[in-house]
């Protein structure tokens, strides 16, 4: 036989062959989907536990407080109490003690970027009173 004849049997028996063999590129295309969508799934899942994580801690900075009835009478009575000149210091020192933590880093920091009081108050739930009182003690209680 020649040399040809015989390489030629041997690319048909390739051929052949090839049907009847497994193709693993599918399994490794297939792995490779199922790995990003459950990468996709799971960066999702902690994009979504990072956002509560920053609603509770109230970091985010168009924050706004809805009042309803009840608070604008406790901010009435806060502000006829606050009118004693000799009360307005204690309550000033209660309130402070009463701040989280995390709202008293968040002022501080809103201060050194330069935001006003008025600014600061916008942004967190505290009024402008204990906003002064912070900046005044530099955050220590």
């Amino acid at each position: 036989m020649e040399f040809s004849t015989i390489l030629m049997i041997i690319g048909i028996i390739c051929i052949v062959a090839s049907y009847f063999l497994k193709d693993t590129s599918k399994k490794l295309e297939q792995d490779f989907e199922d790995l990003s969508i459950s990468i996709y799934q799971e960066t999702n899942s902690l994009k979504k536990r990072l956002k509560l994580i920053e609603e509770e801690l109230l970091l985010e900075p168009n924050f706004t407080v809805k009042r309803n009835s009840t608070g604008k009478k406790q901010l009435e009575a806060y502000q006829n109490s606050a009118q004693a000149p000799h009360t307005k210091q204690t309550n000033a020192a209660t309130n402070t003690q009463q701040i989280n933590e995390i709202l008293v880093s968040q002022v501080i920091q809103l201060n050194k970027q330069g935001y006003p009081v008025d600014e600061i108050s916008k942004m967190s739930t505290l009024s402008k009173e204990q906003i002064i009182s912070i900046l005044k003690s530099g955050g220590n209680r």
